[in-house]
C-alpha cells in the first residue's frame, strides 16, 4: 500500500497538508516496516489545496495521505480522489504510518485560522476555498 506524507524538509511531516508541496512517498503492509520509495515535489500550481477538480495529479497514485493540521476543504478534496486523508501531531514520517496500521494516529484539530494563509483576490470575485463557497 502506498503512503504520501507531505513534508517540507523530507525530515518531518508538515503542518498544512493543502499547502505543502513536497511529499515522501512509502510503500507499507501491516506488520511490516515503511520503506521510502518516491518523493513527490509539486509546483506551486499542483499544490493539493487547488487541486479538488478531479484532473489527474500526481498524489493518485497513494492510498493514504498523512499530514498535519488540514482543512475540511483537503480532506473532502483527497475524499474525492479515493485517498484516505489523515492528519497527525506525529512529526516522524515512518511513526505516523506506523500508528496507522495500529490505529493509534493523534489526530491533529484542523487549524484554527484557515483563511489567514491565502489571498482570495478581489473583495467581491465569486471563489471556492476549501471545499466550500467563501
Amino acid at each position: 500500500m502506498k503512503f504520501a506524507v507531505g513534508t517540507q524538509d523530507y525530515r518531518s511531516i508538515a503542518t498544512h497538508g493543502g499547502r505543502t508541496r513536497r511529499f515522501l512517498v512509502f510503500e507499507a503492509e501491516a506488520g511490516g516496516e515503511p520503506v521510502e520509495i518516491n518523493r513527490i515535489e509539486l509546483a506551486e500550481d499542483e499544490v493539493l489545496h487547488l487541486a479538488g477538480d478531479g484532473r489527474p495529479h500526481p498524489i493518485d497514485a497513494v492510498r493514504v495521505i498523512i499530514t498535519g493540521s488540514s482543512g475540511e476543504g483537503f480532506i473532502n478534496h483527497m475524499k474525492r480522489r479515493g485517498i484516505e486523508p489523515v492528519t497527525t501531531l506525529e512529526t516522524d514520517p515512518v511513526q505516523a504510518i506506523r500508528d496507522w496500521f495500529a490505529g493509534t494516529v493523534r489526530t491533529a484539530p484542523p487549524p484554527e485560522h484557515p483563511h489567514e494563509h491565502h489571498d482570495h483576490g478581489p473583495e467581491n470575485a465569486p471563489h471556492e476555498c476549501h471545499g466550500a463557497p467563501a
